[in-house]
């Protein structure tokens, strides 16, 4: 029989995301803040790719959340700006876990996306800045000209951040934490948002 301390516990989800989050970081070969972002056009359309995790916590917005950051004429821009509500999914293979995080999306603030755009290495500032994410391309040589020519123009000065390179946090209404057991006898534990508190329930596998 399993322990009973190695159980999803209830309490504070924030607090539980942390602890795996923390884990995974030290376990995980690549890349330990992917998730999937799932998104949908206005008519529900869904798409799904890998973003990367640059923010989260309770104290983030209103009641904690999830940040990212990407391009908002993007196709997922454009489906964020469509139908502001989204989901993530991490899997952490090396542990055997996974977090399913769904809710509402809302811009963060210019500052912020200064900040953090500031913060990347210059090549990411440069390539994100000569990119047309999402669109038709004809040569990748016509992408990698751009990048030279961004850099070229702005050597030994601030790269501007585009204004439409911006970030989204999610805040989560709902966020389930799943275990790998043996004999895909799994472990799973909802918790969900009522005004300024969570519940949680177990859920069958």
């Amino acid at each position: 029989m399993e322990a009973e301390q190695d159980a999803i516990p209830q309490g504070d989800p924030f607090a539980l995301f942390d602890a795996w989050f923390t884990e995974a970081r030290e376990s995980e070969p690549n890349d330990s803040n992917a998730m999937a972002l799932a998104t949908a056009t206005a008519n529900g359309r869904p798409s799904v790719r890998m973003v990367l995790l640059k923010g989260h916590g309770a104290d983030l917005g209103a009641g904690g959340g999830f940040v990212f950051y990407t391009n908002a004429e993007s196709r997922k821009g454009r489906e964020i700006a469509a139908n502001p509500h989204a989901a993530l999914l991490f899997h952490w293979k090396s542990l055997r876990r996974q977090v399913r995080i769904e809710g509402p999306l809302s811009e963060v603030t210019p500052a912020e996306a200064d900040a953090y755009f500031h913060s990347r290495p210059r090549v990411s500032q440069l390539g994100s800045a000569a990119s047309d994410q999402s669109r038709p391309l004809d040569a990748r040589r016509t992408y990698l000209d751009r990048v030279a020519e961004l850099a070229a123009r702005y050597d030994g000065q601030e790269i501007p951040r585009p204004p439409h390179w911006t970030g989204f946090l999610l805040a989560p209404e709902r966020i389930e934490f799943w275990i790998d057991r043996p004999n895909r006898l799994h472990e799973r534990r909802l918790f969900v948002r009522d005004g300024e508190r969570w519940t949680s329930s177990l859920l069958y596998p």
